[in-house]
């Protein structure tokens, strides 16, 4: 069917791509998202075990922004959303350590994809679609996906992918805009889960309700140092009291660089075995349940290669293109949600 003529298609249902749909539908501009994935989130997704929920992106968040801070306030005054972690650690060279700052953080309930569930309601969302070409004609923008079903027309497309797959769709659009989006460096990260039958031993020195651990090398690097980089315990997440202990274990983003085509199997015994050397001495993990692994290609990305943020929000051109995500602010949760709420505004104000 046809689109209204001041219609927009959004590429990618991630944490930007929804922000941006929800500016425009709060214009009451007609706007249609489509996502590779089976359901909306991206990064911010979960994965539903038979033990277990785990987290595999983002495994809390936190707020700067005083826009950001509402719609989390929000969220939180629904039920979607509380603050965690409250039992936060660090592995130093001196062990196992509390850590404490001034960061309120927040992780979505039951699991962190109710946060773009959240984000998601009310949208036009198309799911398991991969839009591979974009072609310009007389009525507009239509878009190509991987079966060569064709969607459209559309007055603007926004994309709001990692920037190595944004740029094969500008290329024989907006070369400048590809090009843009080639000097965004995005940085992968293998991310493990480990699911046991058995709970957890008591750590020596720590207390039993930690929730999470940040692990630093430290100075005197064993081979595993350079490996993992945060570990949580899922079960000790709102609204999963009930459920089997399980670990999230994220590897250092250098580390994942250098592995991309490691099988995920060894991928998540290698971080489990990481993890295994960082505990107190004494300390001995029962084997797990269930293990595997995910990696993000795209994970991260690097804002501060050139030595300074981008901070562009995000970008526009006279044709109807546009590009928003958090490779044009930072890599935070807060950064992807600005950069496709200001763009969705930007856009709904120069709709006549």
């Amino acid at each position: 069917m046809p689109q209204p003529h001041d219609s927009t298609a959004i590429i990618g249902a991630g944490i930007a791509g929804l922000a941006c749909g929800q500016a425009l539908r709060s214009a009451d501009l007609p706007v249609r998202l489509f996502d590779k994935g089976r359901a909306p989130g991206g990064r911010m997704s979960s994965r539903r075990l038979p033990a277990a929920v785990v987290d595999l992106g983002a495994q809390f968040f936190s707020v700067r922004d005083p826009a950001f801070g509402r719609r989390v306030t929000d969220w939180q005054d629904a039920g979607h959303v509380a603050t965690w972690p409250e039992a936060l650690w660090q592995v130093a060279e001196t062990g196992w350590q509390r850590h404490r700052d001034d960061v309120e953080r927040f992780i979505g309930i039951p699991s962190m994809s109710a946060v773009p569930r959240r984000l998601a309601e009310g949208l036009d969302i198309v799911t398991a679609t991969r839009i591979e070409h974009l072609d310009s004609r007389e009525d507009g923008w239509w878009l190509l996906d991987q079966h060569q079903q064709r969607h459209g027309p559309f007055a603007r497309v926004v994309i709001a992918i990692p920037t190595p797959q944004a740029a094969e769709l500008l290329v024989d659009h907006e070369p400048a805009m590809a090009e843009a989006c080639e000097a965004v460096i995005q940085r992968p990260c293998w991310t493990a889960w480990a699911c046991f039958d058995a709970p957890l031993p008591s750590l020596p020195g720590v207390d039993d309700d930690w929730q999470a651990v940040r692990l630093d090398p430290g100075p005197d690097r064993t081979p595993t140092a350079d490996l993992l980089r945060f570990v949580t315990r899922n079960d000790h997440k709102p609204g999963r009291h009930g459920q089997g202990e399980s670990l999230s274990l994220l590897a250092r983003l250098e580390w994942s660089e250098a592995h991309l085509t490691l099988d995920a199997e060894a991928v998540a015994r290698q971080l489990l075995e990481a993890f295994r050397e960082h505990l107190p001495s004494g300390a001995t993990l029962p084997e797990p349940s269930d293990l595997g692994a995910h990696l993000w290609r795209y994970a991260q990305p690097d804002v501060f290669a050139a030595g300074e943020a981008v901070n562009l929000d995000y970008q526009r051109s006279s044709t109807g293109l546009a590009l928003c995500g958090d490779g044009w602010r930072g890599p935070r949760v807060e950064d992807a949600w600005l950069s496709g709420h200001h763009l969705g505004k930007a856009l709904a104000a120069d709709t006549p």
